[in-house]
């Protein structure tokens, strides 16, 4: 009896750090699932839409959250991704806008072809991450005041962008990127890539070797300046990618959209494992905690329950996940230093 318990400690231990993630979600699902037949019971069709609504839902914080992961790993941090979100998806849905409905009052405006504003809305976020790279990367201001510098600016930005006003009447090919289940495949098709790139790539290996020990890292020639820079500037243009998405899937955009995503995105990141001290964390272990968060979000909708008591209940288990990775590095020092 003794030696079964201890093969299935063992085979347990083997097992990936997302499983716990994982076992956490249906718990959380589970209690959901027993007080309000939330997303089983019920009828089939009725919850099978709740579920499609909660993935939509979380769709744009994962692609956030995938740079903000590496961004953390890293030992950095991220705070401008909800104004990045703001600023691209204003910027792009301008030039996504239909001549149709605005010749009267733009008369030389012509439709372009929708990868246009596509790409313009990716460019955006993509400089100003480079802006907040190279801030930290070359001058050594602290990644906390940068981002959060850029956070105040891109929002400013945003609203001076358009004096304020919304953006609407958007082209029918590029409001298509945000309806039926196309944000749920970006966003898995933006994970997919990136928990590739991280665990096989030499991308990922620099990633994770600054987060560790940056000092150790420039010792075995990283150029740490320049990754840094490349990690920030990949953050933003996933930021610059959900903004796209974003003004897609409601067809218009303004100067208010994506606030606090970015702390959403952040506590996606650490709720799937990834460390605020920098060096572990995994791309499938922030999808987890995406969903995570899905849940709970829509658990505490469907159930009708304040939405204060849903950001009590978000909070408590960021503060849980933060104490959990204190004491697993403690440990982890004191078993370095016993060695």
């Amino acid at each position: 009896m003794i030696q079964k318990q201890k093969n299935f400690i063992s085979s347990y231990r083997k097992l990936p750090p997302e499983f716990n993630i994982f076992l956490v979600l249906l718990g959380i699902a589970l209690v959901f699932e027993i007080l309000g037949w939330i997303f089983i019971g019920q009828s089939f069709l009725l919850n099978k839409r709740r579920l499609v609504i909660m993935i939509l839902q979380v769709s744009v914080i994962g692609i956030i959250a995938v740079g903000v992961t590496q961004v953390i790993i890293m030992a950095g941090i991220d705070l401008s991704g909800g104004s990045l979100v703001a600023l691209s998806a204003i910027v792009a849905a301008s030039l996504a806008q239909n001549s149709t409905y605005t010749k009267a009052i733009y008369p030389h405006l012509t439709d372009l072809p929708f990868i246009v504003p596509v790409l313009a809305g990716i460019a955006c976020g993509l400089f100003a991450g480079f802006i907040s790279g190279s801030l930290i990367a070359r001058t050594g201001i602290p990644p906390f005041i940068a981002t959060l510098g850029m956070l105040v600016s891109a929002r400013g930005a945003a609203a001076w962008y358009n004096n304020g006003k919304p953006v609407s009447f958007l082209g029918d090919d590029f409001t298509a990127l945000g309806q039926g289940a196309w944000p749920v495949l970006i966003f898995l098709v933006v994970a997919a890539v990136f928990h590739i790139l991280m665990r096989y790539t030499r991308y990922g290996k620099h990633t994770y070797a600054i987060g560790s020990n940056e000092e150790a890292a420039r010792v075995a020639g990283i150029n740490i300046v320049r990754h840094k820079i490349i990690v920030y500037s990949i953050a933003g243009a996933l930021s610059g990618l959900a903004g796209v998405v974003t003004a897609a899937r409601a067809m218009s955009a303004q100067a208010g959209m994506g606030m606090m995503y970015e702390l959403d995105a952040i506590s996606a990141a650490v709720i799937g494992g990834t460390s605020l001290f920098g060096g572990r964390g995994r791309i499938a272990g922030t999808l987890f905690g995406v969903l995570i968060l899905g849940v709970i979000s829509s658990g505490f909708v469907f159930m009708r329950i304040d939405a204060y008591y849903q950001d009590m209940v978000k909070g408590a288990i960021i503060v849980g996940a933060v104490i959990v990775d204190h004491y697993r590095n403690k440990k982890m020092r004191n078993k370095d230093k016993d060695t």
